[in-house]
């Protein structure tokens, strides 16, 4: 069973040092900038989305939580924004651990967050996908979700 947990300000550091090094490498990767550059892009976002952390008002950071034979396990964790006018909510981070992965978590952990987000009566929920995770987009569709878009890019710079 899949369950949600809000972040603690104690967890939040490692957090940050898994998702800044993670969207800086798929900056760089999907937009050519250098490590640095990228390195740079992604702590400048981060403090503009998140800028008092956990307590951001208007986002929600949770852990998730994978709980077996009594047992719970800190699997991931999951970023969103709600917009409770429209009922609608934008997933900015969804991550499996590399050691949980393999493991259909990713996919109990979406089926588990439609139900909580049902239960609120959200009507929907959107995310953005790097154009070079295949894997990500793999469980996305396999849940259900559909392509909206596609996010293009090119660089004119000398």
């Amino acid at each position: 069973m899949i369950y949600f947990r809000s972040m603690t300000e104690n967890e939040y550091p490692a957090y940050l040092e898994y998702f800044v090094h993670d969207y800086a490498y798929e900056i760089g990767s999907n937009y050519g900038i250098s490590q640095r550059d990228s390195l740079a892009r992604a702590k400048q976002e981060i403090s503009e989305l998140l800028p008092e952390g956990v307590k951001t008002h208007g986002q929600v950071l949770l852990c998730i939580v994978a709980h077996s034979d009594n047992t719970d396990n800190h699997v991931g964790y999951l970023w969103y924004k709600p917009d409770t006018t429209m009922r609608i909510v934008f997933i900015y981070d969804f991550h499996i651990f590399n050691s949980s992965q393999g493991l259909g978590l990713g996919k109990q952990s979406l089926r588990a967050f439609e139900e909580y987000l049902r239960a609120k009566d959200f009507k929907e929920i959107r995310l953005r996908v790097a154009g070079d995770n295949t894997r990500a987009q793999h469980i996305y569709v396999t849940s259900g979700f559909g392509i909206t878009g596609v996010n293009m890019s090119k660089s004119i710079a000398d």
